[in-house]
């Protein structure tokens, strides 16, 4: 595997564990020099580094709260210094919180959506700033994360993140059409009922696997591997005229 300053560099954000490590990590299998950021979980994203190293990849842990501006600025800034132009952003990192709409607060429902949606807001601007064309960059692709609970709607409890996830669809198809003509492609993923400890929330993986049963045409839950092999494709040359697209990794439901 090739560790050369050319080899392409993919950012994932909220790559410590989940869909965003198998994406970091099946992008190095692929030869891809990849940021794996992260919010609080050093050592599980410091592990992801050391699976990418120890397979010959190249990668560097990038602490920083996607939810904020200045922090994303920062760390893309380390970014460019550490594995040099980006090639391709995952905007990956997000929350799966449940609260009632009579609970809503300015707290609750505001961070979620600095989490699910700002979060991709400001990760795509600084992205964009280098890979436009008309800013001396050479393109480059970005590959948003939405969930089918932005057209299903999600569980009782779940209109906010369900909401954020729409507003990631809308923001998907609105910074194709603004940024195609930069030579960026953008996409979005829309996963269905995977196997990752983000259903902690929800009391965890095993109800969603019975649930699965019944609600998924395919009758089983999804790997985080399956929803990392769309992930890839978006970002690489066989799907160089997917633009604007919206892709369900949900076994049909």
């Amino acid at each position: 595997m090739s560790d050369s300053r050319n080899a392409r560099v993919m950012l994932v954000t909220g790559a410590s564990r989940g869909i965003g490590a198998e994406i970091a990590l099946l992008a190095a299998e692929r030869g891809w020099r990849v940021a794996v950021n992260y919010l609080r979980s050093e050592a599980a994203a410091q592990e992801v580094v050391g699976r990418i190293r120890a397979m010959g990849g190249e990668a560097v842990a990038l602490q920083a709260d996607v939810g904020k501006l200045p922090e994303v600025v920062r760390m893309f800034a380390q970014l460019d210094d550490a594995l040099g132009p980006l090639d391709a952003l995952v905007n990956n990192a997000g929350v799966l919180a449940s609260f009632r709409i009579a609970d809503v607060d300015e707290h609750n429902v505001a961070d979620l959506y600095a989490a699910n949606v700002f979060s991709a807001y400001y990760c795509a601007r600084e992205a964009v700033r280098r890979m436009a064309r008309s800013r001396g960059g050479k393109g480059g692709v970005i590959v948003n994360m939405s969930s089918v609970a932005s057209r299903l709607g999600g569980l009782a409890g779940g209109s906010a993140y369900a909401g954020s996830k729409g507003a990631i669809d809308s923001f998907n198809l609105a910074l194709a059409k603004e940024v195609g003509p930069e030579g960026i492609r953008v996409n979005t993923l829309r996963p269905g009922l995977i196997a990752t400890d983000i259903h902690d929330v929800h009391g965890g993986i095993a109800p969603m696997q019975q649930m699965a049963k019944t609600a998924v045409p395919l009758g089983r839950d999804g790997s985080a591997r399956e929803v990392a092999q769309a992930a890839l494709w978006l970002a690489e040359e066989e799907s160089s005229y997917v633009h604007g697209a919206v892709l369900d990794v949900s076994g049909g439901r």
